[in-house]
């Protein structure tokens, strides 16, 4: 089974929202986050991910606007 993390959203329609994402074999998120809005695809935003200050394994991901 592979291992999950919950990652904060920062920015956007889902700010403050937290989504749990699979950790890839070096125990790394996914870089990117398409968030679906109400209208499913048509309104997805895309959320990046960044670390959080100098320690392994502290992540956001921040809007960086809509995916169309």
């Amino acid at each position: 089974m592979a291992s999950t993390v919950e990652i904060p959203l920062v920015g956007g329609a889902a700010d403050g929202q937290t989504v749990t994402v699979e950790l890839d074999p070096n125990g790394r998120p996914p870089l990117t986050h398409h968030h679906l809005g109400e209208g499913g695809l048509a309104e997805a935003e895309i959320y990046e991910l960044e670390t959080v200050g100098a320690e392994a394994g502290r992540w956001r991901y921040c809007w960086r606007g809509p995916a169309v």
